[in-house]
């Protein structure tokens, strides 16, 4: 059965068939998202949910939405989406931060122009019918210093700008290196050093707790006298209230801002003075970068409904579609090492440490880990998945380790889960043959060899006579088929380990028989997700 996909907002023909010709089932509402209401009536239809910013994707959506498995923001801005009940409800978040960058940063060379020429003023003074032509005296921008905040994706792009503009470039970044710095032709630079540098100042950086009001009243009071600030990344980058004041006073010589702390902006104390220049969050407002947003949104989606490839999600790690075609068997090891360590632990769990060796530990392992976690996780929800995974661990406060090492056996790679509970440790280590089945082949530190099914029975016990005897004769005794019998020890007389994959789920009565028996230290019916 095909998947199903509802657009709710304005996207682009092109894009709706993408979906089509993908082989997406796609319904195109692009009203709908207008319509709570309605929306929420229907929501639980549909495995993906495709949206501009008119549809509002709440916590209230996301409980009718018992399907969705993504929702993909055609655009960069996801505050109509509530991440939080999305990531607890196991659906990813997809956005396109690619889709818009050369527009955005198009509006930022195009504001500085604006504000370094007063064009906006001039112009509603020249329709006025007034011929102002000495108030409006400008500066040049060939030879002034460009200080840009945030130096990523878009602002790269506006320090290659602002070169052709022979414009003097030097750049705040705290993860630029100075091999990249030097390759973009820029000057990397510390934050008081840009302030008190900069004839004009541009931000280029996501709203964060370490990035707001980073032109603080603080940092503008340590600006160089006349500068000029262009703000097209987010509102609440800069104090509004400060600038307004360094503004009026003439130690700012003017602003641009196309976003504000508080949206839709009717009111700022940026408006109505005359050397700021203002317009309503136009950033990616162009006709190529809506197209080009939308066109994204839905190939993401297809690819993660189709294929399991995840890309620019927010909250889980991604994984390209050549990714999930080598790692789908240790995607699917992982779980299953989660899964039993899951099951055979009932106390509070404190700590999970998971070891990556020789050829997996180059894989992603943010993906394995998550899915890892929601192997464990499935114990106490059966509907959780790599996104929710992490969040409810977070939430039970379980600190998440993780090692990687060099090929260390005969195994070219494998995975071993460390579960810590306040009574005791239990590990199992797994691999993926060359077949593409996953495997156990540790538990408890005892080596063994054990195909992985869907019904399982494990025991341990004491090195002695008689142990096999009695399992198989109660299985047969019962009418339970054995598929698969595997056996570890850790030496003679010490401690045994059996794992047992059979066609069913063991009767209770059967694990009563065995109980009875004595001879058993532990036994545990086990169950895995196996396809």
């Amino acid at each position: 059965m095909s998947p199903k996909v509802l657009v709710s907002d304005k996207l682009s023909e092109t894009a709706v068939q993408i979906f089509r010709d993908r082989g997406v089932d796609v319904d195109f509402m692009p009203e709908l998202g207008k319509d709570k209401e309605k929306l929420a009536e229907i929501i639980g239809d549909y495995d993906g949910l495709a949206i501009r910013s008119a549809t509002k994707a709440t916590a209230k959506l996301i409980e009718k939405a018992k399907n969705l498995k993504v929702i993909g923001r055609a655009g960069i801005g996801v505050d109509n989406v509530d991440r939080e009940a999305a990531s607890k409800a196991g659906i990813i978040v997809m956005n396109t931060p690619f889709g818009n960058m050369i527009t955005t940063a198009e509006h930022a060379i195009s504001m500085m122009m604006a504000v370094a020429r007063q064009i906006p003023e001039a112009n509603a003074s020249t329709h006025a019918g007034k011929w102002e032509k000495s108030r409006f005296m400008g500066v040049e921008l060939t030879g002034k210093t460009l200080g840009v905040i945030g130096a990523g994706n878009i602002g790269s792009i506006v320090c290659d700008r602002a070169k052709g503009l022979k414009m003097k470039v030097i750049a705040y970044d705290p993860f630029l290196g100075q091999e990249k710095a030097d390759k973009m032709g820029v000057e990397k630079v510390e934050l008081d050093e840009l302030l008190g540098r900069s004839d004009f100042i541009t931000l280029h950086v996501p709203l964060t707790d370490q990035t707001r009001n980073v032109l603080s009243r603080e940092n503008i009071a340590k600006l160089k006298p006349g500068v000029r600030i262009v703000n097209c990344a987010r509102g609440g980058l800069v104090d509004e209230e400060a600038l307004a004041e360094a503004l009026k006073s003439g130690h700012v010589a003017g602003a641009a801002f196309d976003v504000f702390a508080v949206e839709p902006a009717t009111e700022s104390p940026l408006f109505n003075l005359p050397n700021v220049v203002v317009t309503p969050h136009l950033g990616a407002a162009t006709t190529e970068a809506q197209e080009n947003v939308a066109l994204q949104v839905a190939e993401q989606m297809s690819d993660y409904l189709l294929t399991g490839a995840v890309t620019n999600a927010l909250n889980m790690p991604s994984v390209t579609a050549e990714e999930a075609k080598i790692m789908g068997p240790w995607l699917k090891l992982a779980e299953h090492l989660g899964n039993f360590t899951g099951q055979m632990t009932d106390e509070p769990i404190e700590a999970v440490n998971i070891l990556y060796d020789g050829e997996v530990s180059a894989m992603n392992l943010e993906a394995l880990t998550s899915a890892v976690i929601a192997g464990i996780m499935k114990r106490v929800n059966p509907d959780v998945n790599m996104v929710s995974a992490p969040v409810i661990a977070k939430e039970r406060g379980i600190a998440i380790s993780t090692t990687t090492q060099d090929q260390s056996g005969a195994f070219e790679g494998y995975i071993k889960v460390t579960v810590v509970t306040g009574q005791r440790e239990r590990s199992v280590g797994g691999t993926v043959f060359s077949d593409g089945k996953p495997r156990f082949i540790q538990i408890k530190g005892i080596n063994i060899d054990a195909e992985i099914g869907r019904h399982m029975l494990y025991t341990t016990n004491n090195d002695e006579p008689g142990i096999i005897g009695a399992l198989g004769h109660t299985m047969g005794e019962n009418g339970v088929n054995i598929a698969n019998f595997t056996l570890g020890r850790s030496d003679r007389g010490g401690e045994a380990i059996a794992l047992l994959y059979v066609d069913d789920p063991v009767p209770a009565p059967v694990m009563e028989k065995l109980g009875a028996t004595e001879l058993f230290r532990q036994i545990k019916p086990l169950s895995f997700d196996v396809v």
